[in-house]
């Protein structure tokens, strides 16, 4: 038995897992159902689809085929750079501090910078999050976007592009700056005394970016991520594979579980938001003919976790038990993944010959 971040126990027999109300994956498919009902609902009204499934990933609920880059981020590649590039990611970084309250904090922040659901507007339509232009919490010396960025690896924040709340009407894009500077280079003091970090964290959220407001656990969180990010900690770049995608899903299911064991279910639910968007990362990679049988396993991993998002706003007695249960399940619908990963777009090879959608 090991103990997850929040503090709860990972049991190993809890696999499919059974409360005193029926077993948990009866409930899973009864949520699953109505959170499809009410998606259907809203659809059918011309509504706004309601909370737990606005935050759902484009995982699975593709409209149908459609030529465009293999992979979401190659869209922000600048011109005549390799789309191999996406097989490979600047090291983290990353200092974990060994409190577990801080180190949840810490994984809480990840988890926000990773999902497109943490910001508004174009951004989050697009598929935009933090990591975008800081891959792995660094820079992206080739990102680029139309109107946003000057030369590859620059963008204008002060653009209405992005942002109903900003626009100087001068177009100047600055380089972005990888989170791992030395104290001296940095743009904002890290100093936890002075706050200055999280007021404008919260400015990049709210009003470059057209997002709502973030809970004060996701701000601290963001807060606590980049001053975790170190120079002494670098590391050479590492391959992306399909353990690195499943890793942030892992991540990101500790995080839900963490928020919600301390009664915040907002926190909780941003964090299942990115957890879905990790799987959404790894369908992608699955796009290649022939393997079906990975994509369907993603499709009901996230499903799982639409249902979940459905229990959460139901405000279900057994979250905890679902959310052990969704992590322990995983090792079981990886198995495909993993053995099918050489033919996916991990494989740089393949991913070197794939120009579109099929």
């Amino acid at each position: 038995m090991t103990i997850g971040l929040s503090g709860q126990p990972d049991h190993d027999h809890l696999h499919a897992g059974c409360t005193a109300d029926g077993c948990v994956q009866e409930h899973m498919a009864a949520d699953l159902r109505a959170a499809i009902a009410a998606v259907s609902t809203a659809l059918d009204q011309d509504a706004a689809v309601p909370t737990p499934a606005s935050s759902i990933s484009p995982a699975g609920l593709a409209n149908g085929p459609a030529l465009g880059p293999p992979l979401r981020d190659a869209r922000w590649l600048a011109p005549g750079r390799p789309i191999t590039l996406l097989t490979r990611e600047p090291s983290s970084c990353l200092a974990v501090p060994p409190d577990r309250q801080q180190t949840l904090a810490v994984y809480i922040g990840r988890t926000a910078f990773r999902t497109p659901v943490l910001l508004g507007g174009e951004a989050r339509r697009l598929g935009l999050s933090c990591s975008t232009c800081h891959r792995n919490g660094r820079t992206n010396p080739d990102f680029l976007f139309p109107g946003v960025s000057g030369q590859p690896g620059t963008a204008d924040v002060t653009t209405s592009v992005l942002s109903t709340h900003l626009g100087d009407g001068i177009f100047n894009p600055k380089p972005i700056p990888d989170l791992a500077l030395p104290e001296k280079k940095r743009l904002v003091s890290r100093d936890p005394a002075n706050g200055r970090l999280e007021a404008f964290i919260h400015h990049v959220i709210t009003r470059e970016f057209d997002g709502p407001e973030p809970t004060a656990r996701v701000l601290a969180g963001l807060s606590a991520y980049v001053r975790a990010i170190s120079a002494r900690e670098c590391k050479s770049e590492r391959v992306v594979t399909l353990a690195t995608h499943l890793d942030d899903a892992r991540v990101a299911g500790e995080a839900a579980a963490g928020a919600w064991s301390q009664g915040d279910e907002p926190t909780a639910l941003l964090m299942i938001a990115s957890a879905r968007s990790a799987l959404d990362r790894i369908e992608e990679r699955y796009a290649p003919s022939g393997l079906s049988g990975g994509r369907s396993a993603v499709q009901s991993a996230d499903l799982g976790l639409a249902a979940m998002q459905y229990a959460f706003n139901q405000k279900r007695a057994d979250i905890p038990v679902r959310l052990v249960a969704w992590r322990l399940d995983m090792a079981d619908w990886s198995v495909s993944l993993k053995k099918d990963e050489q033919r996916s777009l991990y494989n740089p090879g393949v991913l070197k010959g794939k120009k579109a959608y099929q």
